[in-house]
C-alpha cells in the first residue's frame, strides 16, 4: 500500500509497516521474471518512505439511477436526432433517411442532424443558434456526492446560488450538492445501462490514456495520519496488466512532466483518506476526446483496503460550465449514442449552475459535481530525469538486497 521513494523502497516500507514480508516480495518479483510477464519496475532511487500511490483504473460521473427511473418522471432526455427528424417535412424525412433505411448512426444522417441551425450551423458548436425543447432533468431526492457549501437548505452562500439539495441514498449525508447529476441523470448514455462512460473507461484502460495518478505524501501511518498531502497527475506510463487482463498492483508510473500536479492537504482516519478543498485540474480522456477537468473546492474521500492494494472513493467539487462544455463539444460524435440535445443541455447547464457567481451578472458559473472511482496501488514517479536503463539497474540492485 505504501509508495515510497529515496532511501527506502516499497519492499522496505511495506515490511516496516508489517503488511508483507521481504521474502514474499522477492519471490513474487522473481516469479514474474521467470513467467516472462511485464512486471512493473520500481524506481528505487526515486522512492521515498512515507508515501502512498494509487492509479485510478476507472471513474464515473456519480449517477444515482433506479430501475424504473423514478428520478426522471418525464422520461429520458430527448435526443438530437429525434428533434432533427421531427422538424423535417414528410418529403424531407424520406430524402434524408433514404426512405427510412438510414438509421441514427448511419452516414450521412449522423452528421447532418447537427447542422440544423438557421444558416446550417452546427448546433453543438453554436448551441444558442436554435431553441430546443427544455432538457429533462432529475427531480429525485437522492444523489451520491458531498455537501460542498456547508448548508443543508440549498440557500445561496457567498460562493453559491440557491439550488435544490439531495441526500445520499443511505441517508448518511444531507445537503448533498450535485447539480451535474441533476443535469445528466436522465441522459441515457450516462446512466448505468448506457454506453458512454463504460466505453470511456474501457478506452482509457485499453489505450492507457488519461490515467489519473494519486500521490499521497508525508504518510507516517498508512491507516491513521492527521496531516498528509495529496497530489494528482497524468500518467506517462502504460498500465500494467496480468494475464487475465487485470491491472497489477504496485506498478511503477511516471508522471507527465510540467503538467497537472495540483496538491491539497488531507488526513487518513482508519484507512479512509479525506482531503480539504482546493482547486484541482484532472486529465479527461474518453470517447476519443481529451481535455482538462477543472474543479474548484475539489475534495476527495478514498477508502483504502486493509492490505493497501486497492481503494475506492468519491471526488467532488465545482466544475465550471466552460470546462464541462469544452468536453461536450470535443465528444460531439457521442450525441446520437448518448441521446441528448446540445442546445438544450447548454441552456440547462447554465440554468442549473450553482457555484461561483459571476461578479457582474450574479449568474453562477460552475456545477456542483461528484464522481466515483476505483484505484489500485502503484509507485508514482515524479523524477523525470533518469533514463529507463538507470531505473532498471537501480531496481535490480534493490531487489537483490
Amino acid at each position: 500500500m505504501t509508495c515510497c521513494r529515496g532511501k527506502k523502497n516499497r519492499v522496505a516500507i511495506k515490511y516496516e509497516f508489517g503488511l508483507i514480508s521481504k521474502s514474499a516480495v522477492h519471490v513474487s518479483a522473481t516469479a514474474l521474471m521467470m513467467w516472462g510477464l511485464s512486471a512493473p519496475v520500481q524506481d528505487a532511487s526515486a522512492a521515498e518512505a512515507n508515501r502512498l500511490g494509487f492509479v485510478v483504473e476507472s471513474w464515473y460521473t456519480a449517477i444515482y439511477d433506479t430501475e424504473y427511473m423514478e428520478e426522471c418522471p418525464e422520461g429520458i432526455v430527448i435526443g438530437n436526432d429525434e428533434i432533427w427528424f421531427n422538424g423535417l417535412s414528410p418529403e424531407d424525412k424520406d430524402i434524408e433517411t433514404g426512405s427510412g433505411t438510414l438509421q441514427v448512426l448511419d452516414l450521412p444522417r449522423r452528421p447532418t442532424q447537427y447542422l440544423r441551425g438557421p444558416n446550417g450551423e452546427d448546433v453543438c458548436w453554436h448551441p444558442e443558434s436554435v431553441i430546443d425543447p427544455p432538457m429533462r432533468t432529475v427531480t429525485g431526492k437522492y444523489s451520491y456526492g458531498m455537501n460542498l457549501d456547508g448548508n443543508e437548505n440549498g440557500n445561496a452562500t457567498p460562493n453559491t446560488c440557491a439550488h435544490g439539495n439531495f441526500q445520499t441514498p443511505d441517508g448518511s449525508v444531507s445537503g448533498v450538492d450535485n447539480q451535474l447529476y441533476r443535469l445528466m441523470g436522465c441522459v441515457y448514455g450516462y446512466r448505468s445501462e448506457g454506453y458512454l462512460e463504460h466505453h470511456a473507461n474501457r478506452e482509457r484502460q485499453d489505450e492507457s490514456k488519461g490515467i489519473i495518478l494519486i500521490d499521497v505524501k508525508n504518510v507516517d501511518d498508512p491507516r491513521n495520519d492527521d496531516d498528509v498531502e495529496v497530489s494528482f497527475y497524468l500518467s506517462a506510463t502504460d498500465l500494467h496488466f496480468d494475464t487475465a487482463g487485470r491491472i497489477v498492483p504496485y506498478g511503477s508510473y511516471q508522471t507527465i512532466e510540467n503538467r497537472y500536479g495540483d496538491t491539497v492537504s488531507g488526513q487518513i482516519i482508519n484507512g479512509v483518506l479525506t482531503t480539504n478543498s482546493g482547486d484541482v485540474t484532472l486529465p479527461l480522456h474518453g470517447n476519443d476526446g481529451f481535455t482538462d477537468m477543472v474543479f474548484r473546492d475539489f475534495r476527495i474521500e478514498m477508502d483504502i483496503s486493509e492490505e493497501g492494494e486497492r481503494a475506492k472513493g468519491l471526488w467532488a467539487g465545482y466544475h465550471p460550465v466552460s470546462s464541462f462544455w469544452d468536453h461536450i463539444q470535443k465528444v460531439q460524435h457521442n450525441v446520437p449514442v448518448g441521446q441528448y440535445s446540445c442546445p438544450a443541455m447548454y441552456v440547462a447547464a447554465n440554468e442549473l449552475a450553482d457555484g461561483y457567481p459571476d461578479p457582474e451578472t450574479g449568474q453562477c458559473t460552475a456545477l456542483s459535481s461528484a464522481f466515483t472511482f476505483d484505484a489500485v496501488a502503484g509507485f508514482i514517479i515524479t523524477d523525470n530525469h533518469k533514463s529507463d536503463a538507470e531505473r532498471l539497474a537501480e531496481n535490480i540492485t534493490s531487489v537483490r538486497k
